[in-house]
Order: structure tokens, then C-alpha cells, then sequence
């Protein structure tokens, strides 16, 4: 039942920017690419990615339009070697990356920076055989009930706790399907304690599980009462979604 995480979907208004900008920085390869009509999505990650490794999901739309950060989503999380750190960031910084959170703010912990259409991308270290280097390490999330949301995960689908961080003001918990590898993605769920509410905005689209059998997958997603947004049939069978408690879409993918 506890399908991995294939990608994670953004909105972006210049196509060609972006893929330049993760191409350039993040050293990342077009996996793949459908065109529509109305839109292009284009698959992007590391050249040598994980069987179980989640690709970026880079989605433009074709009308112009512009979108909404909102302050649901949070970021992704991408990995570089322990030690590298500051190497990374600097290396960004040379090639033009704008200066936004640098390591030494973030205690040498991580730091982040912004794509071209503010999209955060947090940098965080990792042995190298947890993933390759750029590779997405977790992708982050915030929600409003902290039981809440670990129990849909927990019991929607099968994920469970691979890290746990509380602080004075919010905590963090990592969530990943049993027996899953390092180099698999991660969803963090971060919890403000001083109770706000979040928009999604439109600038993120969603995660996405991949699934041995998709109807088979979905059958079990309905009988333990997860929302009926989009299913099988509506997509004509080649991928479904549904929603968590706070509206973040997750889509679910038949492994090909």
C-alpha cells in the first residue's frame, strides 16, 4: 500500500527561465516532458537519480498567467554532501543565485535560496549515500493540526515517522512509507503552535505517491475515507487525486 513519492509539482510563469535556472544551478536533466494544449509539464531531476528517488514536476501554463506563493506550501529540500555546505551555497552565490538565507543565519544547519519565481529551495546535508547530490531530499508543507495531519499519513497511507524536531514556537515531522530508502523523498509536515491558518495559493500544485495498481491504490485510499477529488475514472484512468485534511492535492501515479 505505501507507495513512494514520484515528484512534486510546481506552477511557473517562464518556462524556459525555470528549466535554465534548475538546469544551470541544480545541475538537473529534463526526465520527461507532455505537451498539451494549454499547458507543458516537464520532469526534471539528477542525472543519476534512486529508483525511489522523486523527480521535480515543473507544470506552465500556456495563457500568461501569473500565480499566488501562498504560505501553505513551504519549500523543497534538496541534498548536498555533509561537509559542502557552505561550498554549495557559495558556488550558487558565484553563478548568480541572489543571496537569501545563507548557512550562517541558518546556525550551518542548511540554508536556502529562491528559484525564479520564489519558489524556496532549502539545501540541507546529507551522506552521500542518502541521495545524489541536488537530489530532493523532502518537500515541505505546513498544517493545521499537527494529529491531524500525522494521522492521515499514518492512516491513509501507511507513512511513518523518520524525524521529529520541536521547538519553542513550531515542530516538524518527517513522514515517509515503511522500509523506504534514504534517498526517497520525505513530506515534512511543520506545525505552528499559535494556531494560524494557511492559503495554498496557486503557485504549488501537489505531491504525488506512485502506486503498483492505481485502482487498487485508490480502493483503499475510499475505504479508509480519504477525499474524492479526482478519481481514476475522471482521469481516464492514468493517474487520480485526493486532499489532505488542509487541502494540499496529492495525486496518486501507477508505477510504469
Amino acid at each position: 500500500m505505501a507507495g513512494i513519492f514520484d515528484h512534486v509539482m510546481i506552477r511557473v510563469e517562464d518556462l524556459e527561465a525555470s528549466l535554465e535556472w534548475y538546469q544551470t544551478h541544480l545541475d538537473y536533466e529534463e526526465k520527461g516532458r507532455w505537451e498539451a494544449d494549454t499547458f507543458t509539464n516537464v520532469y526534471l531531476g539528477p542525472a543519476e537519480m534512486h529508483d525511489e528517488g522523486a523527480m521535480l514536476e515543473i507544470t506552465y501554463n500556456h495563457d500568461d498567467r501569473s500565480y499566488e506563493m501562498g504560505d501553505g506550501w513551504g519549500h523543497i529540500a534538496v541534498r548536498v554532501p555533509n561537509g559542502k555546505l557552505e561550498a554549495a551555497y557559495q558556488q550558487l552565490l558565484d553563478d548568480g543565485v541572489e543571496d537569501y538565507r545563507d548557512p550562517e543565519s541558518c546556525g550551518g544547519r542548511y540554508a536556502f535560496v529562491k528559484d525564479p519565481d520564489g519558489h524556496e529551495v532549502e539545501i540541507v546535508q546529507r551522506d552521500p549515500d542518502e541521495g545524489t547530490m541536488w537530489s530532493i531530499d523532502h518537500t515541505m508543507i505546513r498544517v493545521e493540526d499537527a494529529d491531524e495531519a500525522l494521522g492521515f499519513w499514518t492512516r491513509k497511507f501507511e507513512y511513518e515517522h523518520t524525524g521529529r524536531w520541536e521547538s519553542d514556537s513550531f515542530a516538524n515531522y518527517f513522514m515517509k512509507p515503511e522500509g523506504a530508502s534514504d534517498a526517497a523523498m520525505a513530506v515534512e509536515l511543520t506545525y505552528n503552535y499559535d494556531g494560524r491558518a494557511y492559503d495554498l495559493g496557486d503557485a504549488w500544485g501537489h505531491l504525488c505517491v506512485r502506486a503498483d495498481d492505481l485502482e487498487d491504490y485508490w480502493a483503499t485510499l475510499m475505504e479508509r475515507d480519504a477525499t474524492d477529488y479526482r478519481d481514476p475514472e475522471s482521469c481516464e484512468y492514468q493517474y487520480a487525486f485526493t486532499t489532505d485534511q488542509d487541502g494540499h492535492e496529492i495525486e496518486i501515479l501507477e508505477a510504469s
